[in-house]
């Protein structure tokens, strides 16, 4: 492959090419490769990693915006028909690839220690557990994360506010720009007869659930498995009870992780305690919340001895909030009395406070700490260890809002391209100290993805001891990764197998 390939589509004007080279405008087309060689669950691994822009175009074939991608891809393997292609984006909206990228499936992971935290010297290190060895992997930035950008038309005229949200920024014009952009990636790779998958967290597990069927009905690209990493509600409903009763699982294996139960609770192991509150929660704690103001009092303080107990709040605070206990809240009271809070996309962070009064924290605890250790990582390792020089500012998260939510039937979309296509498959993965999309809204999500329970066999969930980004904790970093690796073993058909009911 041609090691350094340029294409300015910015303009024909050679006068404004030299400008764009002395400036912070991004280069529309644009790919370096380097070579490499790792080392992942024992064996050597040889590959290649593009890092580069393709543009977005309109129906016009203007080019409106470019998207940034790292592209690693093996090349001690010669069949590109049946390598599978992992597909990867990140959520926000508005949040780059970077997370995915150094911390979880990529050839390389950010240097943190066994349980996540930042370490200096920052940078990266080899990832032992990366899927690369099973499959080649592209992390994709939408417009205005990471170093992709929105462009100005051929007479250098910035598009207007409302104009790129209507071609960019919501729930369906990220899902229509997106699958344009994958044909074309696959298209110029060679990579249509491959196996596709996607994987997406948070955020982008709504905008994987979209893209199943919009690649299946406007691209004709039928794909053999979709990964949800930490979910969204995926335009599935769960309001009122089901969404106040959902976090009391989280709450409880909260509190068990920072020993804030009860000796007997305690003194269960997490699977158990989990076990029995899931249980509470579907068959008392939901059906209590539901009767609303006409519960009968003994019922009510009989529901909130118990929630107490699995939340380690006081039964005077599960009281005062009628039975519903915002999230926020108890981020903020769980560790009062200890002068703590805990953060939010993982609780098992802790943080302090100007006050111990108040009804919320005053920081994330968990996304200062990954700040530290991602922003100069990525930095470094995508300057100086690939090789890609650029003046643009590599965006953690891009100016994306307001964002479009209206019309969000992404986990319909994806329920009906597993219906069409029989060899879809979807895993679902989740940290169990999540507090921003919690593992009992996940599996409610899956639980109600196909309620005729037809395709019950083609879904699937895995827990992990940690929070939204479960593979900043080691053990989890190793246990999810071999779960993608096995899902996509088994979701490959057998050799001329038909796709069937």
């Amino acid at each position: 492959m041609i090691k350094r390939i340029q294409v300015l589509l910015l303009t024909g004007v050679f006068c404004f090419a030299v400008q764009a080279q002395n400036s912070r405008l991004l280069v529309s087309d644009d790919a370096t490769t380097t070579n490499h060689t790792t080392v992942i669950q024992g064996n050597k691994v040889r590959y290649s990693a593009t890092v580069g822009t393709q543009p977005v175009w309109d129906e016009e074939g203007n080019t409106t915006a470019s998207l940034f991608y790292t592209y690693y891809q093996r090349t001690d393997i010669k069949d590109s028909a049946t390598r599978p292609l992992l597909i990867s984006f990140n959520g926000g909206p508005g949040s780059a690839s970077v997370w995915m990228h150094i911390a979880y499936t990529g050839p390389k992971v950010l240097n943190v220690d066994e349980e996540g935290y930042p370490l200096q010297p920052y940078g990266v290190k080899t990832n032992p557990h990366s899927v690369l060895d099973v499959a080649d992997i592209v992390f994709v930035n939408p417009v205005n994360t990471g170093f992709s950008r929105v462009l100005a038309d051929k007479n250098g005229k910035m598009p207007s506010k409302e104009e790129q949200k209507k071609a960019f920024f919501g729930v369906n014009a990220d899902v229509e720009y997106l699958a344009e952009w994958i044909s074309t990636f696959v298209s110029r790779y060679e990579r249509w007869r491959s196996p596709k998958y996607l994987i997406g967290e948070s955020y982008g597990t709504t905008r994987v659930s979209g893209l199943a069927l919009e690649l299946q009905n406007r691209q004709w690209m039928y794909l053999n498995g979709v990964i949800l990493v930490s979910p969204t509600d995926i335009g599935i409903e769960r309001k009122g009870p089901v969404k106040a009763a959902n976090r009391l699982p989280y709450f409880a294996a909260t509190a068990w992780y920072h020993k804030a139960l009860s000796e007997p609770l305690q003194s269960k192991d997490l699977f158990s305690l989990l076990d029995e509150v899931e249980a509470f929660t579907i068959n008392q704690y939901l059906p209590a919340i539901a009767k609303g103001g006409f519960i009968t009092e003994a019922e009510k303080q009989a529901v909130a001895k118990q929630v107490a107990l699995y939340s380690g709040l006081s039964i005077d605070e599960v009281m005062g909030s009628n039975l519903t206990i915002d999230t926020a809240f108890f981020w903020k009271a769980l560790l009062r009395e200890r002068q703590q809070t805990v953060g939010r996309l993982d609780s098992r962070y802790l943080g302090i406070d100007k006050q111990n009064v108040g009804e919320r924290p005053d920081y994330y605890a968990e996304l200062t700490s990954w700040l530290h250790s991602f922003t100069p990582a990525i930095n470094y390792y995508l300057r100086d260890e690939l090789g890609y020089k650029t003046d643009v500012k590599y965006n953690m998260f891009g100016p994306v809002r307001p964002w479009d939510r209206s019309n969000d039937k992404t986990g319909e979309n994806l329920r009906q391209a597993m219906a069409q296509n029989p060899f879809l498959n979807v895993m679902i993965q989740a940290g169990y100290y999540d507090g921003a999309t919690n593992y009992f809204d996940a599996k409610y999500t899956m639980w109600q993805l196909d309620p005729s329970g037809k395709m019950a066999d083609r879904l699937s969930f895995k827990g992990y001891e940690s929070g939204h980004m479960m593979y900043l904790r080691a053990p989890d970093l190793d246990a999810a990764n071999q779960d993608i690796r096995e899902f996509i073993k088994a979701s490959l058909p057998a050799k001329n197998q038909p796709a069937k009911y």
